[in-house]
C-alpha cells in the first residue's frame, strides 16, 4: 500500500517545472503512507509519484509506478488481487505484461480493453492511468471504495492525490469552502462523495471511473452490489470456501500481520480463520482498552486471543489523548470525519506499527450479512406506525423522561431515536437514526432543517426490498465514505495497511445474494453468518451482543474535556457557516447538566472546528512545512524521453 499522486496539464500555463515542484509537495505530504521509498515520473507535462508500504515483493524496493509503450503511464495505491488471471489472459491475446508487480499488468491490460480494463480488475485499489497518445488520464476506485482518490481541475490540468491534505498542499491557489458540503458532513458525519470540504475538489466514488480527455470530463460507475438476486438455500460449504480464500488472499504477504480484535464475531471470525490458515505464524492480536468498563471490550478480546493462541496485545487510550491525536490526524489528512472510533483505531496502530505493517480487520460484516440494529428498527417501524396515536404519545412521553447515561450505546438512547424517526419515509428514517446532528438540532443552531442534503440519488438503485435499499445505502455511504476513510486515515496515519477480507469480491457477491430471511430474522441479525461462525467459534463469541468500537464521550466531555470543548466550540469559522454561537455553548451546557445528551453531535461539531482551524492557518503551514520536505526528500526521478 502507499499514498499517489499526480499532475496531467493540457496547455502550457503550468509548466513541467512547477509540475515537478507540486508533485514532490504532494508526495512529500503523503510521506507517512510510504516510509519505504518515494518515485517521481515525469514525461513532458505530465509527472506522477508513489510512496512505497512494503507488504509484498520485499525484494524490490520500486513503488508501484509503471509504464509502457507506446507512453502509457500507470500508478496504483492497492492490490490487483487478480494479477495472475489477468496475466494469463494478456498472455493469451499476446500482450506482454512488463514487470513482475501486480501494479504491472494495469498498462496491458490498457492496452488490450481499452478505458473498460476497470471492469476486469478485482482488489484494493486507487489507481491513475495516463495515455499519452490520446492525451487521456483514467482516474478508478475499488468496488467497495477501500481505497479514496481526490482529484480537482484547475488551471488547466488536473491533480489528484490518495489524501486530500496532499491535494490542498500541492494546490496552484488556495482552495474555496463548499459551506453546502461541510453542512451535510454535519447531518452524516461525513463529506457524501463525491463532494469533499473544498469546492473545487472532488473525490471518486466506490466503483467509478473517471476518464479525462482534453480537459473534459466524464464518470461511470462500473459496478454495482448485486442486492437482491438470492438463492433459496445457501450453500454453507461455498460460503467457507469463499471465506478462506478471501482471508487467504489478503494474508498472503512476505512481512509480519496481526489482526484487529474486540471479542465480538466479526474481528474474531477473521482471526479464527487466519491462524487456521496459518496456524505456525506469531499471530498478534490488537484490541483497544478504556478504563470505563462500559466501553471495554479487553477482557473478551483476551479470551478470544487466548483461545485462538494468539499473542493478546492490549492498547490503552484516555480522554486527553484525544484533542492532539484529532489534530495529527486531520493535518496529515485533511480528512473531515466525524466517528469518534478513529482516534483509538489510530492509536492501535500507532501501537501495532512496532510489531507490523498490516492487519486484518472485520470492516464490511454489518453493511453485507444484516448486522446494524437500525435493520431491527425498520422492520419494526411499519408495526410501530400502526398503534394508536394515543398510545405511541404516552411511548414518546414516558421515553423522554429516561434518564441520560454514560454507559455504551444503551436500550434507552435507541429507543428514543427510534421514536423520533419512526414516521419519517423509510431511507429519511435510515438517516435519521444515524445522523450525529438530527434535522432538528441542525434547525436549532440555525441551520435549515433538511440541510444534511437531500436524499441521495440511485440510493434505492432498483431493489424494491426495504432491507436491500438500507443495505445498498450503508454499503455506498456509510462504509465508504466514513468506516473505511476512517481505517485508511487511521492506519496509514502510521503506516500500518488495514485489510477487510470480507469486502472480498466473492464475499461481497455471496452476501448480496443471501435471502432477507438469512441477513435479519426477527430480533436475530446476521442469521448465515452466525450459524457459518459456530465451525469455528464459541457460542458465546458468536451470540455476543454487538458493541462495536465505542468511545466514552458523553462522560468524557462533562470533565477532562469540558474546557477543551468550550474553546473550539467558540471558533469562529463555526459562526461563519451560519451555526448560532449561543446554542452551541447551550448544548455544551445542557450535556453536562445531564438535560440530554449530545456526545455525537458535539464531537462532530469539535471535529469541524479543529479541521477548520487546520483549514485557516494550520493547514497552510503543512502546506509550506510538505514544500520545504519535499526540497530535502530523497525521491527518485525518472525522466521520460
Amino acid at each position: 500500500m502507499c499514498g499517489i499522486c499526480g499532475i496531467v496539464g493540457w496547455d502550457a500555463r503550468i509548466g513541467a517545472g512547477r509540475a515537478l515542484e507540486h508533485a514532490r509537495i504532494m508526495l512529500a505530504q503523503m510521506a507517512h503512507r510510504g516510509p519505504d521509498g518515494g518515485l517521481l515520473h515525469q514525461q513532458n507535462g505530465v509527472v506522477f509519484g508513489a510512496g512505497r508500504l512494503a507488504i509484498r515483493g520485499l525484494d524490490s524496493t520500486r513503488p508501484p509506478l509503471y509504464t509502457a509503450a507506446p507512453g502509457v503511464l500507470a500508478v496504483c495505491n492497492g492490490e490487483i488481487d487478480n494479477h495472475l488471471a489477468l496475466r494469463a489472459e494478456l498472455q493469451r491475446r499476446g500482450v506482454a505484461v512488463a514487470g513482475g508487480s501486480d501494479v504491472a499488468v494495469l498498462p496491458a491490460l490498457y492496452q488490450a480493453f481499452g478505458a473498460d480494463f476497470v471492469q476486469r480488475v478485482e482488489g484494493v485499489f486507487a489507481l491513475a492511468l495516463w495515455d499519452a497518445r490520446a492525451r487521456r488520464l483514467i482516474l478508478a476506485r475499488d468496488r467497495a471504495g477501500e481505497r479514496h482518490l481526490y482529484y480537482s481541475l484547475e488551471d488547466g490540468c488536473v491533480r489528484f492525490a490518495s489524501e486530500l491534505a496532499a491535494l490542498r498542499a500541492g494546490a496552484f491557489a488556495a482552495p474555496a469552502l463548499d459551506r453546502a458540503a461541510l453542512v451535510a458532513y454535519l447531518g452524516r458525519g461525513s463529506c457524501p462523495a463525491p463532494y469533499t470540504p473544498y469546492a473545487d475538489y472532488r473525490k471518486l466514488e466506490p466503483s467509478e471511473r473517471l476518464v479525462i480527455e482534453n480537459g473534459r470530463a466524464q464518470t461511470r460507475r462500473y459496478w454495482s452490489v448485486p442486492w437482491g438476486q438470492g438463492a433459496a438455500a445457501p450453500d454453507m460449504q461455498a460460503f467457507d470456501t469463499v471465506m478462506r480464500q478471501a482471508v487467504a488472499r489478503q494474508s498472503a504477504v512476505d512481512v509480519p500481520f496481526g489482526v484487529m480484535l474486540s471479542g465480538g464475531l466479526d474481528s474474531s471470525l477473521i482471526a479464527a480463520l487466519a491462524r487456521r490458515l496459518h496456524p505456525q505464524r506469531t499471530l498478534n492480536a490488537y484490541c483497544v482498552r478504556f478504563a470505563e468498563s462500559s466501553y471495554d471490550e479487553g477482557a473478551q478480546a483476551e479470551q478470544v486471543a487466548q483461545r485462538l493462541g494468539c499473542r493478546y496485545v492490549a492498547v490503552g487510550i484516555g480522554a486527553l489523548e484525544f484533542p492532539p491525536l484529532l489534530r495529527d490526524l486531520i493535518r496529515h489528512s485533511g480528512e473531515l470525519l466525524a466517528d469518534p472510533a478513529w482516534i483509538p483505531l489510530a492509536r492501535l496502530c500507532q501501537r501495532a506499527r512496532q510489531d507490523v505493517p498490516m492487519l486484518l480487520a472485520g470492516e464490511g460484516a454489518d453493511e453485507l450479512f444484516g448486522g446494524y440494529p437500525t435493520y431491527l428498527g425498520a422492520l419494526a417501524a411499519a408495526r410501530y406506525a400502526r398503534l394508536p396515536d394515543a398510545l405511541r404519545a404516552l411511548a414518546e412521553a414516558l421515553l423522554a423522561r429516561l434518564p441520560v447515561s454514560d454507559r455504551k450505546v444503551t436500550v434507552s438512547f435507541l429507543l428514543k431515536r427510534f421514536v423520533q424517526g419512526a414516521g419519517l419515509p423509510p431511507l429519511q428514517r435510515h438517516r435519521h437514526w444515524l445522523a450525529p446532528l438530527p434535522p432538528a438540532l441542525l434547525a436549532r443552531l440555525g441551520l435549515p432543517m433538511d440541510a444534511s442534503g437531500a436524499e441521495d440519488a440511485g440510493a434505492d438503485g432498483d431493489t424494491p426490498a426495504l432491507l436491500d435499499r438500507l443495505q445498498r445505502y450503508d454499503f455506498t455511504q456509510g462504509l465508504a465514505e466514513a468506516l473505511l476513510a476512517k481505517s485508511d486515515r487511521g492506519g496509514m496515519r502510521f503506516a500500518v495497511e488495514l485489510r477487510a477480507p470480507f469486502l472480498d469480491a466473492g464475499v461481497i457477491d455471496f452476501a448480496a445474494r443471501l435471502p432477507e430471511a438469512q441477513r435479519v430474522r426477527g430480533l436475530t441479525t446476521k442469521v448465515f453468518l452466525k450459524r457459518y461462525a459456530r465451525r469455528y467459534l464459541p457460542h458465546d463469541v458468536v451470540y455476543r451482543r454487538k458493541r462495536g468500537l465505542s468511545v466514552p464521550l458523553a462522560a468524557w466531555l462533562r470533565d477532562p474535556l469540558r474546557e477543551w470543548a468550550r474553546q473550539r466550540l467558540g471558533h469562529p469559522g463555526l459562526g461563519e457557516l451560519g451555526l448560532d454561537a449561543r446554542a452551541l455553548q447551550s448544548l455544551l451546557q445542557e450535556h453536562c447538566a445531564r438535560q440530554a445528551d449530545h456526545g455525537r453531535a458535539l464531537w462532530t461539531l469539535l471535529v469541524l472546528a479543529e479541521w477548520l482551524d487546520w483549514h485557516a492557518g494550520a493547514g497552510l503551514d503543512a502546506a509550506l512545512a510538505a514544500a520545504r520536505r519535499s526540497r530535502g526528500a530523497a525521491f527518485a526521478l525518472e525522466t521520460a524521453p
